[in-house]
């Protein structure tokens, strides 16, 4: 973190590398008045795996694409199945859908318990926050690498992934998800193990994270919901959040433009678990998949005189760049950024509790990190009953004949939100390979109309202390979004 000087009473500040955040980040600020006046997100590697597939066999994108992420391998393996099952027209198998759910879910439940135990939280525990009342619970609870809750999460997670020990062989980069379902199927006594599984991370989760059932969770409807569970709810740590929420107004910190889109998540018979779909301050509506372009304007790449549909992009950076200043491009639907992850989710969804927060006081720290934690007991609550769902003996895995010509889109939902993957085949080789991740869309640069991406947006108005260098609202609205920076740029 640095100091770049400051004249007419504007400050310039560069907050970075983050601590606790995977990959590598930096923020430069604009200071006026002790505020943010104006922010510029910079993911400073390229990684170059969309340049990686060119010309290979379509197949390899289910061993090359996981390897993009060690914490979200399985969102990325999906994608590229759906890709390929697009192209070949495939549909998987009754088994193969719900166990590449229980797959999937499962990182992505482990991501969220990570983010809140070990990447968000840590930061309250900190000495700036000594004075508060609320102070010694936090670090013994949350301090880095030390607090009781971290160790603890840490051991639930550990018994979370046994799930993918059983369906997927191994964690990360498993090979278990193909075009038309899984790899191996589960037994009977598969089933028993699952269940036992996931039982023992609901009791975990009940006993410390909620204080209560995950259904009473789940059915959170209102925002003063919040404030009642708040002032005599049950203890735990949701109840912990709340009362530092309240005192730092976290509701009221970080606010973008509350556009959110999702791609849907967990496929079912008839409908996905959480809906597809884009929500704005005018509504709900459907995603136009067609409107989908990146913006190379201020990334470090050629073409830059248009947007690019993922279908028709490129990744050729450029050496003699002058005015990019992030290897991330700036995607845009409708020529408009929007917000990504489990608030996305949820608001399109139509989870009452998060949308009366968002429409009450806009999207904001508290309803990023609330909408993650209703998620995950919603989700958890899904996972046993798809456990019941699996049918051994029947099929796992449908099979197809790939052409040597086609193109298709595999949209999933990761953790932090909407992944997409757009194949384009030709002769029987990968022609192109698109990846939008979802901290592409969230930590987007500016487009060509000057337009910030979503956490510029949100890090306007942030308060800066007098001597911070390490502004603490500003690491807690990017750790809001729960980055994965190595996912971003490709």
């Amino acid at each position: 973190m640095s100091d770049t000087g400051s004249s007419e009473g504007t400050a310039r500040l560069v907050v970075g590398p983050f601590n606790r955040v995977e990959g590598d980040l930096e923020v430069r600020l604009e200071l006026a008045q002790g505020r943010v006046a104006a922010a510029f997100v910079s993911s400073p590697l390229f990684r170059g795996f969309e340049r990686i597939l060119e010309g290979r066999d379509p197949r390899d994108a289910l061993v090359i694409a996981p390897r993009i992420c060690g914490i979200c391998s399985v969102s990325q393996s999906h994608a590229a199945a759906l890709a390929l099952a697009g192209v070949q027209g495939l549909v998987p198998t009754d088994n193969g859908r719900v166990a590449t759910n229980l797959i999937v879910a499962t990182e992505n439940v482990a991501d969220h318990l990570t983010h809140f135990h070990v990447f968000f939280m840590p930061d309250f525990a900190r000495a700036f926050y000594a004075e508060r009342p609320w102070f010694p619970r936090v670090e013994a609870r949350f301090k880095a690498a030390q607090g009781s809750a971290v160790r603890k999460a840490l051991e639930t997670r550990t018994t979370l992934l046994h799930v993918l020990g059983l369906l997927a062989g191994r964690w990360p980069h498993t090979l278990a998800i193909q075009p038309g379902g899984v790899t191996r199927g589960a037994d009977a006594r598969d089933k028993v193990r699952l269940a036992a599984t996931l039982g023992a991370v609901r009791r975990a989760l009940e006993e410390g994270l909620f204080g209560a059932k995950l259904e009473r969770v789940a059915e959170l409807s209102a925002r003063e919901e919040l404030d009642r569970w708040r002032a005599a709810g049950p203890e735990g740590d949701f109840r912990l959040f709340l009362d530092i929420a309240a005192d730092l107004d976290l509701g009221r910190l970080g606010r973008a433009y509350d556009r959110y889109l999702s791609y849907g998540a967990y496929p079912g018979a008839e409908m996905p678990l959480y809906a597809r779909g884009i929500f704005t301050p005018d509504g709900a509506g459907a995603v136009d998949l067609s409107a989908i372009a990146e913006d190379h304007t201020h990334a470090r790449m050629e073409h830059r005189t248009h947007p690019h549909h993922p279908f028709d992009g490129s990744t050729l950076p450029d050496v003699e760049d002058e005015t990019g200043y992030s290897w991330c491009k700036a995607p845009r639907l409708h020529g408009l950024p929007f917000e990504t992850g489990a608030v996305a989710r949820q608001m399109v969804d139509g989870q009452p509790l998060i949308r009366d927060i968002v429409q009450s006081e806009g999207g904001s720290v508290l309803a990023r990190v609330v909408a993650r934690l209703v998620e995950t007991a919603r989700t958890l609550i899904a996972m046993e009953r798809w456990v019941h769902e699996l049918t051994p003996g029947a099929p796992w895995c449908a099979q197809g004949t790939l052409p040597s010509h086609g193109r298709a889109a595999g949209l999933t939902e990761a953790a932090r939100g909407a992944l997409g993957h757009w194949l384009r085949v030709e002769n029987g080789r990968i022609a192109g390979y698109q990846i939008i991740a979802p901290t592409t869309w969230n930590f987007s640069p500016r487009d060509a109309a000057g337009m910030p991406g979503p956490l510029e947006a949100a890090l306007v108005g942030a308060p800066v202390r007098q001597g911070e260098t390490t502004p603490v609202a500003v690491q807690h609205i990017v750790r809001s979004f729960d980055p994965c920076m190595v996912c971003t740029v490709h």
